[in-house]
């Protein structure tokens, strides 16, 4: 069994958020700010062992029973609010930054 998995990176939210602050005032939300985009575990993980060029080993265990198995947000909302706002930032692109950043403050 395989699951999903969607991410937000710090510049998809700050936009986001940036959005909800322009808003009219009578819009007082919820507003998902999620991204829709889902990739597998395994696309994540092998993404950030190729980013990395790490010689990791992937282990396959059983999942939770409690494991969502799906995670996709819907946006529709926000895009109606925020003015035409979506996610930018790809898992490639967010996951190299934040490699990149750790590989600079934590070495």
């Amino acid at each position: 069994m395989t699951t999903s998995r969607s991410t937000a990176t710090e510049v998809n939210l700050l936009d986001a958020m940036t959005g909800t602050m322009q808003t009219v005032d009578e819009f007082t939300g919820p507003v998902n700010i999620g991204n829709p985009v889902e990739f597998s575990t395994l696309q994540l993980a092998t993404t950030v062992i190729a980013l990395t060029k790490s010689q990791s080993k992937l282990v396959f265990k059983p999942l939770p029973s409690d494991d969502p198995r799906q995670r996709k947000p819907n946006i529709t909302l926000a895009k109606q609010v925020l003015d035409g706002w979506k996610p930018k930032v790809s898992l490639a692109e967010g996951s190299s930054k934040t490699i990149d950043y750790f590989a600079k403050h934590c070495n």
